[in-house]
């Protein structure tokens, strides 16, 4: 209530040699910048939660697409080379999940729509030195490792390419038939050795999180979209409130201003007895009771002031 009081006492200071139409146009001022900042503010977070939105929607169905082709790998391809595969005689990198669905993306980011999307399963220790996970995602896949409740982790990071937003899922190594790769060099395929050598992607062991699988969508096109659309509402917003204040100073100007000032300059001249006209009731609004009520008190005036003269006499 004080703080009220004091910011009353503070406004009637500001706008104390202030016009009426200039007091009026003050607060169409304040009202107008506090709804600018209110309505920029939430548009703002509108926009911004939409734009995630988009993005989250897009990892998330490519996420989608490159888990089907692992499980169609895994399902499909592999039991077709069943053989070869136990007789470790040869390394077929088509039967790797992870092979096929980074094949699978590349072909994918063909197309300009997808050229900056990344598509990662980040390892600690890979076989193919593409699949090494770099000190960000290493945090990851250690954090994974650390929290058995943690499936998954979200939001932005800063590539070269630009501001990207990805999401993390936890990937456990837990398929007993990769151990033939992934032990140790002595059991691993020839062919396997001879394309990726004989010192990444020996050691893992069962269940446990040597690595993730990783989306990166590119967000500076999008939250550029975003920002556009945001300044363009505020453009209009801003328009629309200035031909509301030109239209209401206009209406205000014609409909209490002028009358104002007519009666204002018709009361001084009767104040000093240089006007015998009535004053103009148009309406009956404040102006039309305000134009009465001079009326009335200029009646008086005359009444009284024929009095005082005939007693004079």
């Amino acid at each position: 209530m004080l703080k009220s009081t004091e910011l009353s006492n503070k406004f009637e200071k500001i706008t104390k040699n202030l016009k009426l139409a200039n007091k009026f146009n003050f607060l169409l001022m304040l009202v107008f910048l506090g709804s600018i900042i209110v309505g920029g503010f939430i548009f703002s977070n509108l926009l911004t939660q939409k734009a995630q939105e988009e993005i989250t929607n897009q990892a998330n169905s490519l996420l989608q697409s490159m888990n089907s082709v692992r499980d169609y790998t895994t399902d499909e391809i592999i039991p077709l080379f069943e053989n070869k595969l136990q007789n470790s005689t040869e390394f077929i990198p088509q039967t790797v999940a992870s092979f096929s669905a980074r094949k699978v993306f590349d072909n994918i980011r063909k197309n300009e729509r997808y050229k900056d999307f990344v598509y990662k399963e980040a390892t600690l220790e890979p076989t193919n030195v593409i699949d090494k996970a770099d000190d960000f995602e290493r945090q990851i896949i250690n954090q994974f490792s650390s929290n058995p409740a943690n499936t998954e982790q979200s939001g932005f990071r800063n590539l070269p390419s630009g501001k990207a937003y990805y999401i993390a899922r936890r990937l456990n190594f837990d398929n007993p038939t990769c151990l033939q790769c992934h032990s140790t060099p002595d059991k691993a395929p020839k062919s396997q050795l001879a394309i990726y050598g004989d010192k990444n992607g020996f050691g893992w062991q069962l269940d446990k999180t040597i690595f993730a699988q990783i989306i990166y969508v590119p967000a500076d096109r999008i939250l550029q979209r975003a920002n556009h659309s945001w300044w363009l509402v505020m453009t209009i917003e801003i328009g629309i409130f200035a031909i509301i204040i030109l239209v209401i100073n206009l209406l205000l100007r014609r409909a209490v201003i002028k009358p104002i000032i007519r009666i204002s300059k018709l009361a001084q001249a009767v104040s000093t007895g240089k006007a015998s006209s009535d004053f103009e009731q148009k309406s009956n609004d404040e102006i039309g009771v305000l134009a009465a009520s001079f009326n009335r008190m200029k009646s008086s005036l005359e009444i009284a002031m024929r009095l005082i003269s005939q007693k004079n006499q």
